[in-house]
């Protein structure tokens, strides 16, 4: 059977109280007995219960962490920059996923409760009422790249707008004229801003054109589709800006398929970076976003609001945007551009 406080105070001849106190460190125990009870503890081959301890600390040793999905390389690089800072906290993760639907976000909010310390969340159908009505107001939590819901809430997001831009501007600086671009879900806002980014830099550097948008749903599958219907047009654009680098690599191998050459034909961009974006040919232009670090600024400030225990007061941060020109896009490999700050 499990040794129990009680079988340590027996032998240690001490009240339960005391052997409580010395267990949790609590200053009112003498070093002496501190020391001769951790040793009869030690003896006993005494294992903390670890519901117990949360009871007594009002603390679990767990952050909640809610995503979209749980594939692919963004989400992995996600939770590996939110774990490096969690196990440094000596926190543990308890993961889920929304799969991109909202009463499925509502149900994970939902089973958090009294499960973590803490939470973070990236959803395109956060709100403050969905808040409200699923995570208790005292609870710390943390959005990352998700719309802001009012001013409570802390939030890390990437510089979506800014860094697509850069891909515009960094196109049209060398000569292509009919870009299109292969878009996001509609109900994410990394997608929409990144569209929104495209857009409007095409509209101002090239006022009158018409911007061709394929849509895309963030899959090789779907950039695969989109290359598929380029294959399919009488006139075909110069550039494809995919909004991720997983529809630039699949919308890649559909184009090889037909025979068009990237990017003697067609020039090619994607976003994010992900590792695999400078392994395939030709390596892949994209903007990078250094992902872990999403996870890892969120993480820290997570860690702040649950040791303050303060959730009330919110903070903004934008996380920065990186050009990497490669030769996917036509251009020969150079220095990457500076970051682009909005």
């Amino acid at each position: 059977m499990a040794v129990t406080v009680k079988d340590i105070a027996r032998v240690a001849d001490v009240s339960i109280a005391t052997v409580s106190r010395a267990l949790n460190g609590l200053g009112s125990v003498t070093g002496k007995t501190r020391a001769h009870v951790l040793k009869v503890a030690a003896d006993l081959g005494y294992i903390p219960h670890a519901g117990a301890r949360s009871l007594s600390s009002r603390r679990t040793q767990c952050v909640g962490v809610v995503l979209p999905d749980l594939y692919g390389e963004f989400f992995s690089e996600v939770i590996r920059g939110i774990d490096r800072i969690a196990r440094s906290q000596g926190l543990h993760l308890l993961l889920s996923s929304s799969h991109g639907d909202v009463e499925e976000l509502a149900a994970a909010l939902r089973a958090m409760r009294g499960r973590v310390d803490g939470l973070l969340v990236m959803s395109p159908h956060v709100d403050a009422d969905m808040l409200d009505q699923n995570v208790p107001a005292s609870m710390p939590m943390v959005l990352m790249n998700t719309p802001q819901p009012g001013e409570r809430h802390s939030s890390v997001s990437v510089d979506n707008y800014g860094g697509a831009a850069a891909m515009v501007r960094h196109l049209v600086g060398r000569g292509h004229r009919q870009i299109a671009m292969i878009g996001g879900p509609e109900d994410n806002f990394d997608a929409r801003e990144r569209l929104r980014g495209f857009r409007e830099t095409l509209q101002r550097l090239r006022p009158g054109a018409r911007p061709l948008v394929l849509r895309g749903d963030f899959s090789e599958e779907a950039g695969y589709r989109a290359g598929r219907q380029l294959l399919s047009m009488t006139t075909r654009p110069d550039a494809v800006f995919a909004a991720n680098d997983m529809m630039a690599i699949g919308c890649l191998f559909a184009l090889h398929e037909g025979g068009v050459r990237v990017p003697e034909d067609i020039a090619l961009a994607g976003f994010d970076d992900i590792p695999i974006a400078r392994f395939v040919t030709p390596p892949l232009t994209t903007v990078r976003v250094r992902i872990d670090d999403l996870g890892h600024r969120a993480m820290e400030r997570l860690a702040s609001l649950i040791d303050d225990n303060d959730s009330a007061n919110g903070t903004t941060e934008q996380l920065s945007c990186e050009l990497v020109v490669r030769q996917s896009c036509g251009a020969r490999p150079a220095r990457p551009h500076p970051p682009t700050r909005t």
